[in-house]
């Protein structure tokens, strides 16, 4: 391998590893939360811990929103809730542009920046809220090429 990932794609495939847990059927999103390039939290949407999941007994939805499932972004808020773990100043790796709900939270919890692999309902309140809190929002791309070097399936065994 001439070259490895760089520090984005690193975290954002992070991101996508967890995504793979998701229990919604409509959407797997996953979430990395990162201070200092070091990783402090992750999450993915699916059900509370303990409850139905969707991939299971189907979406439950209301007013076209499936009201079981929490948000990648939120879990992984929780997560650093649950074990006292400062989100201030942190920046987060998401699959999916967040909602309006995901980035209000993210803003009360001192992310500072904002990372996204993929558009998705891009709110214009949201948009307007990342500007006044000046929070830096980047789309990361995954390079295919530099992905591969990363020869991944050698880790996988072979029968």
């Amino acid at each position: 391998m001439d070259t490895r990932i760089d520090w984005d794609q690193y975290f954002m495939l992070q991101a996508v590893l967890l995504a793979s847990r998701s229990t919604c059927k409509r959407l797997s999103v996953g979430a990395t939360i990162v201070r200092d390039k070091r990783i402090i939290a992750g999450g993915y949407n699916g059900s509370v811990a303990g409850d139905e999941h969707c991939i299971d007994h189907d979406c439950y939805l209301i007013d076209g929103h499936c009201v079981r499932t929490i948000h990648a972004e939120m879990n992984a808020i929780l997560q650093c809730a649950r074990f006292g773990v400062s989100t201030d100043n942190a920046a987060i790796y998401v699959t999916d542009f967040p909602c309006l709900q995901c980035t209000k939270m993210l803003l009360q919890a001192g992310i500072t920046q904002i990372n996204y692999l993929r558009n998705y309902h891009n709110d214009e309140y949201a948009m307007k809220l990342l500007k006044l809190k000046n929070i830096e929002l980047k789309q990361v791309k995954l390079d295919h090429d530099v992905i591969a070097e990363t020869n991944l399936e050698d880790f996988i065994e072979r029968d």
